[in-house]
């Protein structure tokens, strides 16, 4: 029994289309694999720096790999500089300015988003405003209050902001508490629930990949920042990891060995935190948005 022609055809337009696929998918594959390879550079190379000996670290031509793996750079780390003070600070202020930072904003959001009020949006695209305004334009005003206060050289300042909310943060879960449906809401008011109870006991569980978006984005704003401990922190055993790891850079050299490891040793709880909760961020970026 002779096979058509036209199921011939339609079969060998199958088998191009399928090795076109295949072709396109390897090709995307290897563009995402050196993209990765381009990208894991850089923190690769501050690995393996961490364990070069300082001639070796500054030797040209460069080599990734070290020749002499040295462990006493981690040591220096420990013995040149507090470097455990640092961590406590930034431990610290990342800690209670993210905690900060979710109370307050999710207590705003939920206003915003589930609370009738009068001139609501007009506060609403105010309070978004505030997300066009530089903070080099505050900056001074800012440290003068501060100043006036006496919370210079303190931790205050680094702090007690995140208590007062983050514009960003207010609107990505704004857009979040908005797809909840209000019927979950009008049942809990039934069963006589006031607004903190729903808000607490509700809402909050309910949008627990949101609230883990924004405590990672919040944790890592925190343990990296390096502006505001610069121009608020002035004595030593105030610093955070972002400005002491500096401390390993003199005036005419830097020991890039110690340095290394110091920004190595500060990589370790953001590579935990973002792997613990990894799910739950791609998760809470993915539905943020959805309704406006």
């Amino acid at each position: 029994m002779e096979i058509p022609q036209e199921a011939l055809k339609t079969n060998k337009k199958l088998r191009s289309k399928k090795k076109a696929n295949k072709l396109n998918r390897l090709l995307i594959y290897s563009l995402l694999v050196s993209l990765s390879l381009l990208f894991i550079f850089p923190f690769l190379w501050m690995i393996f720096t961490a364990f070069k000996p300082e001639n070796e670290a500054m030797a040209f031509p460069p080599s990734l790999l070290p020749k002499i793996w040295d462990w006493d750079n981690y040591k220096e780390v420990f013995e040149v500089v507090p470097f455990a003070t640092f961590y406590k600070n930034s431990l610290l202020v990342a800690g209670l300015g993210t905690f900060g930072t979710v109370v307050s904003s999710s207590l705003v959001a939920y206003g915003f988003a589930r609370i009738k009020a009068k001139g609501k949006g007009i506060w609403f695209a105010l309070l978004l405003s505030t997300l066009m305004l530089p903070p080099q334009v505050t900056m001074i005003p800012v440290y003068v209050i501060w100043s006036k206060l006496g919370f210079v050289d303190t931790l205050v300042p680094l702090v007690l902001p995140a208590f007062l909310g983050n514009s960003y943060y207010i609107f990505l879960l704004r857009q979040f508490f908005r797809t909840i449906p209000k019927e979950v809401e009008e049942s809990a008011y039934l069963d006589g629930a006031n607004t903190f109870q729903i808000y607490w006991k509700l809402i909050l569980p309910m949008s627990r990949a949101s609230i883990i978006t924004v405590t990672l984005l919040s944790f890592m704003g925190f343990w990296n920042d390096f502006m505001t401990p610069l121009i608020y922190l002035h004595s030593m055993e105030k610093y955070t990891l972002a400005i002491g790891v500096m401390q390993f850079q003199g005036a005419l050299t830097v020991y890039w060995g110690p340095m290394m490891a110091a920004s190595t040793l500060m990589l370790v709880p953001l590579i935990i935190i973002f792997f613990t909760g990894q799910k739950y961020f791609v998760q809470g970026i993915a539905t943020q948005g959805n309704k406006g």
